[in-house]
């Protein structure tokens, strides 16, 4: 590719398509309600088998990092061209409160920043119809060399689960 000819930009089916196939998102009954350019929301219907014990039915702090860091991969995906690799960096998570028994759990996204080498982004999760949040993130992740893309997401994975 030349300076003067722009990158493909990504393909968004291709990146619904290569979430479908992530095994730990289908464990955990994530689902992906909308992506675009540099931005996202994806939830997690609440699970008993996801809160941290029986008695308090809260959903388990690991299950809300998953969905933020699942959810600002693809943000990344769907805001640098298509095929490039991408690995989280780092992912920085405040816990706010507890998500409450019952309560599915909503997050959204967004890319703020690219380089050619490292992307931006910050997310929150939360509850309810006032949306209430739980938990916000702020994270970067390496574009190029070995790490995830879509393209290449039917190659990596299997269908099997964890």
């Amino acid at each position: 590719m030349s300076p003067s000819t722009p990158a493909p930009r990504p393909d968004l089916a291709k990146i619904v398509a290569a979430f479908a196939e992530i095994p730990h998102c289908r464990l955990l009954g994530m689902r992906l309600e909308e992506v675009r350019r540099g931005s996202g929301i994806m939830s997690v219907a609440y699970d008993e088998r996801l809160a941290v014990d029986a008695t308090s039915g809260i959903m388990h702090g690991g299950v809300i990092t998953a969905l933020l860091d699942t959810l600002c991969g693809l943000v990344v995906m769907a805001s640098v061209p298509e095929g490039t690799p991408l690995a989280t960096l780092d992912l920085r998570i405040d816990y706010l409160r507890p998500a409450p028994p019952g309560e599915a759990i909503r997050a959204s996204a967004e890319c703020y920043r690219t380089t050619t080498s490292i992307a931006f982004v910050r997310g929150i999760a939360f509850f309810g119809p006032d949306e209430k949040p739980v938990a916000h993130c702020t994270g970067t992740f390496m574009l190029g060399g070995v790490g995830f893309s879509a393209s290449a997401a039917g190659s990596q994975g299997t269908n099997e689960t964890c």
